[in-house]
């Protein structure tokens, strides 16, 4: 007879036929997730994000054509405080610069819910999704569409008194854009065969993986706190490194009432903390790394370490380059896409180490098909021994 195979070891279900091809349209989906935020923190950092003053979520697919439609966005431009208060004096041109920046912000959102939809509607019609999946995509759906509804909100903060967003409508603007890619990339990385091992291998791997949950959840917090950074402008104070200013602990972090509003409300408090965050982040990630090099972890779980590692060493340098030479644009985009960059491999690892019995997206079919199969081998061994008795 061959070896006992036990129901731990036991190889699941080969995905459906159509599981590749839902896998590398999500991943798709991901990365065109992944470049909306890159081009969102552009538009935030070019000022550009205000320029469109009207929300229009289906006429506004188009720009406008003509002098007399461009006079009349830049008319509406100038109406609002940004021009009165900062940009007063500009010029159509000028107007036009910006404008087409928000405008291609605006325009990906939409080509992303095309994107995501058409794709999902024909998968549904051909049934090639796999079973259970299809709420949780319907889930993706409407995120993304509250994520619209949100960026208008976040818009309109800065339309009324002060040309200046409000830096908690930013940061759940993107929290909410960052959430969406980590769990489209998981989704597709699942369907695409990345997940953990089986028997002493998984058992090893259980510190990593906690270890890895742990890291991204650091980095994410240390990523909203980024977003307080930036919509405070608070990047521009104390542009020193280790110190600020000369202060390890700098004056002033504590002077709004009560004190929980200083980490979000105060440039100081908020520097500050997304330092220390970054640090933390950095250790969690470093204690991965060293996990990640004992025996009976899987090779793609180390290369995942490995990725995860270097790319925190890169994120803590951009974000020190961007402080130490005043939050040029280059530098600070790509801090926030090196944000994402990192919790990517994080996910990675994450995945990596997680054992096969939950991970899959399709884990109730492929548990079910698991089951029967251990059960019809027990069955057929129990036949085998009643006969040569």
């Amino acid at each position: 007879m061959h070896g006992t195979t036990t129901l731990t070891d036991a190889p699941l279900r080969t995905p459906p036929a159509h599981s590749n091809a839902v896998g590398i349209w999500l991943l798709a989906c991901a990365v065109l997730v992944y470049a909306m935020v890159v081009v969102g923190g552009v538009t935030r950092l070019t000022g550009s994000g205000l320029s469109m003053v009207r929300w229009h979520p289906v006429s506004g697919v188009l720009p406008p054509v003509g002098a007399e439609a461009w006079q009349h966005e830049f008319d509406a431009y100038r109406a609002s405080p940004e021009y009165r208060l900062v940009n007063r004096g500009m010029s159509l041109a000028e107007f036009k610069r910006i404008f087409w920046m928000e405008y291609a912000h605006r325009l990906l959102g939409r080509g992303i819910g095309i994107a995501f939809l058409a794709p999902f509607l024909v998968f549904l019609a051909m049934r090639a999704i796999p079973r259970g999946m299809t709420p949780r995509l319907v889930g993706v759906f409407v995120l993304g569409s509250l994520q619209g509804v949100l960026g208008w909100y976040m818009v309109r903060s800065g339309l009324v008194d002060e040309p200046r967003v409000s830096q908690y409508r930013l940061a759940a603007h993107l929290s909410l854009a960052v959430v969406i890619y980590v769990y489209l990339l998981a989704l597709a990385l699942q369907l695409l065969g990345l997940r953990g091992p089986t028997g002493v291998a998984a058992t090893r791997s259980g510190a990593i993986r906690g270890l890895a949950l742990a890291a991204g959840g650091s980095v994410f917090v240390t990523l909203v706190m980024g977003a307080f950074v930036a919509g405070l402008e608070a990047g521009y104070l104390h542009p020193t490194f280790p110190t600020m200013s000369g202060y390890w602990i700098p004056p002033g972090m504590f002077e709004a009432a009560p004190w929980w509003r200083n980490f979000f409300e105060n440039p100081v408090t908020a520097q500050f903390t997304h330092r220390v965050l970054a640090f933390v982040s950095g250790a969690a990630v470093f204690a991965a790394w060293v996990a990640s090099l004992g025996a009976h972890v899987p090779r793609r779980a180390r290369l995942w370490a490995h990725a995860s590692l270097a790319a925190v060493v890169v994120q803590i340098g951009l974000g020190i380059s961007t402080l130490l030479f005043h939050v040029p644009i280059p530098l600070a985009a790509g801090h926030q896409a090196g944000a994402i960059a990192l919790l990517t491999c994080l996910t990675g690892l994450y995945l990596a180490t997680r054992t096969p019995r939950l991970a899959p997206a399709l884990s109730t079919g492929r548990a079910y098909a698991w089951f029967s199969q251990g059960t019809r081998r027990r069955g057929d061994s129990e036949k085998c021994a009643s006969r040569r008795m």
